[in-house]
């Protein structure tokens, strides 16, 4: 047994095990979102709707950076033909990611499909896999400002969202379906962009540092609250409120706030002006929202690595195990969703979240024990794989 133990320590000591356990974190608050109830009986939002809601898909999208800077160089970015092999073989995962995205999106599920437009961000990341974190850090936040400015103004000109998930029907209408993956849908990439931007520097920098760990999850802790506490004193200033309550004429302004909290889905009115863009409700798709959520989503990576740097190697290696779900969130989310339709077990009922947690984890656990990669995982992979035998080996040193 401890042969065992030693090679599967082994096998994972290249890996952030922390960025697996914060991925696994992601997948459980998108569970929670989709199958419990946002409000309790009493008409008020749920503890857990209040941690995971809007927080859970910006921590996916955000670990979407992490994992384009892991597989382009980390601290050292890819040049050359490699990053072209690399790029290559990102666009082919995007591609196939978001045709998966598709298909889940026709099973007539009541769950916002995030994967189209998690393809469609990898796409649009693919221009900045040459840069270094310093940069990356700077456009995400020019990007937090921008992308949301850029999206209130494009908006307007487009078609209302016609879905809550795209779907192969929608390759009809190649111009709405575009429409919606960029600006107007759930996950709207433009403005998202910003998400994928950060998390690309936070896999520039050195995750294995304590110091550099710390400083990732107490900045995110700073920003978040920052964001929320300034949020909350600018919407209640006279004359934005008053725009702001021409969407809800028959409430106060924390009634709206609230409100706004459960009924955003992906960006504010189209014609609501710009004082929407103070707004910090999930979903919202604001400035505030984008630096609020990436500030929870720096905590969460850096307190999950920096809890797996502080491990015994022993402890790292059973925290992998139990958290092995977030080696496989593409399989997982898919069988997620697939358990949420009307034919597969089990009912879609708000009480069998915990068979959702208990058949996510338990598969991710025996697979990384296994020393596998997800089925989809694998999948989306290979031509990426393929593509690598083709990329010029690093010299070697001369022995002379």
């Amino acid at each position: 047994m401890s042969a065992i133990s030693s090679h599967l320590a082994d096998r994972l000591s290249t890996r952030l095990v922390g960025v697996d356990v914060a991925r696994c974190l992601a997948l459980l608050g998108m569970m929670a979102t989709h199958v419990l109830d946002p409000v309790d009986a009493t008409g008020e939002m749920t503890r857990i709707q209040a941690v995971a809601g809007g927080r859970s898909a910006a921590l996916f999208a955000v670990l979407a950076g992490v994992s384009l800077a892991l597989m382009t160089g980390r601290q050292e970015p890819v040049k050359g033909r490699v990053l072209a092999s690399r790029s290559l073989g990102l666009a082919v995962r995007a591609v196939l990611i978001a045709a998966l995205g598709l298909v889940l999106g026709s099973l007539g599920t009541n769950i916002a499909i995030i994967l189209t437009y998690y393809g469609v961000l990898f796409l649009l990341g693919i221009p900045f896999l040459r840069l270094r974190a310093r940069w990356l850090w700077l456009l995400g936040a020019l990007w937090i400002v921008l992308g949301p400015l850029l999206s209130l103004v494009i908006r307007p000109m487009l078609p209302p969202r016609q879905f809550a998930s795209p779907e192969p029907s929608q390759l009809l209408e190649p111009g709405r379906l575009l429409a919606e993956l960029l600006f107007t849908g759930y996950y709207p990439a433009v403005p998202w962009l910003a998400y994928l931007l950060i998390g690309m520097a936070i896999g520039r920098i050195d995750l294995r540092n304590r110091l550099v760990v710390s400083m990732l999850w107490t900045g995110g802790v700073i920003i978040s609250f920052s964001a929320t506490w300034l949020s909350e004193r600018l919407t209640r200033l006279p004359s934005v409120a008053e725009v702001l309550l021409r969407s809800y004429p028959a409430m106060d302004i924390d009634e709206a706030l609230t409100s706004m909290s459960l009924d955003l889905y992906g960006q504010t009115p189209v014609d609501g002006g710009w004082q929407w863009l103070l707004v910090v409700a999930p979903h919202s798709s604001t400035p505030f929202d984008l630096a609020q959520t990436i500030g929870s989503s720096m905590f969460a990576i850096g307190a999950c690595q920096m809890i797996a740097l502080r491990l015994p190697d022993r402890w790292r290696t059973a925290m992998a195990v139990l958290f092995g779900a977030g080696t496989m969130t593409l399989t997982l989310y898919t069988l997620h969703v697939v358990m949420r339709t009307d034919a597969v077990w089990p009912p879609e009922t708000p009480d069998t979240y915990v068979l959702h947690v208990l058949v996510v984890m338990a598969i991710g656990a025996l697979v990384t024990a296994w020393g596998r990669p997800g089925p989809l995982e694998w999948l989306v992979g290979r031509p990426a794989a393929w593509l690598r035998r083709t990329e010029p080996r690093p010299e070697l040193p001369s022995s002379g």
